[in-house]
């Protein structure tokens, strides 16, 4: 015989199930780096670092590269809990990982602030997990912070741009622990494989609508 539960007792029981598949999905040595305490990279002879995730570094690189004030760009991995991941560790989304990019740059010639306005200026900000047809954590956005400072910038950047689109803005917001430098073959991909598929049909379109909202701080405008 059929019987069924008053409608009170069944939400109560959905609930503790919805609970405890979320508590089994949460990793807690990810969780322990989503709130550790932030390390701040110290500004030696005018260079200071900062540290962004949003998609594939190979499109990344060269958007960072061409603002003025930014020395170089450096593609790897953060914001995960393994030691010394490689790009097919990353790619298996088990490690916490998202390819990332260092920037190091003259804080005297361009501040955080617009290093974070060039992060949300070159990128889909509503796409979770991954840019175009990137999909996946290890594609996820994150602003790394390394000081209250910075946070404070992120968080205001993003609820100013989430009240905006009237959406809500897919970038996490971590706390910066380490970096690891990606593989040889991934540093400056897009200038030695400029005939690659992925850079002619991906990059380049990404990197030139970021050029057109962007042009008064790129090095080619100051030639």
């Amino acid at each position: 015989m059929k019987t069924s539960l008053p409608p009170v007792l069944l939400a109560l029981i959905l609930f503790i199930i919805c609970s405890c598949e979320h508590k089994a999905q949460t990793n807690p040595k990810q969780d322990a780096v989503m709130h550790a305490t932030p390390v701040e990279v110290p500004v030696t002879n005018n260079e200071a670092r900062a540290y962004f995730a949003s998609g594939c570094f190979w499109c990344v690189e060269p958007i960072y590269e061409s603002v003025i004030g930014v020395k170089e760009v450096i593609s790897g991995y953060s914001g995960g809990h393994t030691e010394n991941p490689s790009y097919e560790d990353s790619n298996t989304g088990q490690t916490g990982h998202a390819e990332t990019i260092e920037v190091i740059y003259n804080p005297n010639i361009v501040d955080f602030a617009t290093l974070v306005d060039v992060y949300f200026g070159s990128q889909d900000p509503t796409q979770v997990n991954g840019q175009g047809p990137d999909r996946g954590s290890q594609y996820r956005s994150i602003i790394f912070y390394q000081n209250d400072l910075q946070r404070s910038i992120a968080e205001a950047k993003k609820a100013v741009l989430s009240k905006k689109l009237g959406k809500p803005v897919a970038a996490e917001i971590y706390p910066f622990q380490k970096f690891w430098k990606a593989e040889d073959y991934h540093q400056d991909y897009k200038k030695r494989n400029p005939n690659n598929p992925y850079i002619k049909n991906i990059s380049n379109p990404r990197y030139d609508k970021f050029k057109t909202q962007f042009h008064e701080i790129l090095k080619d405008s100051a030639n």
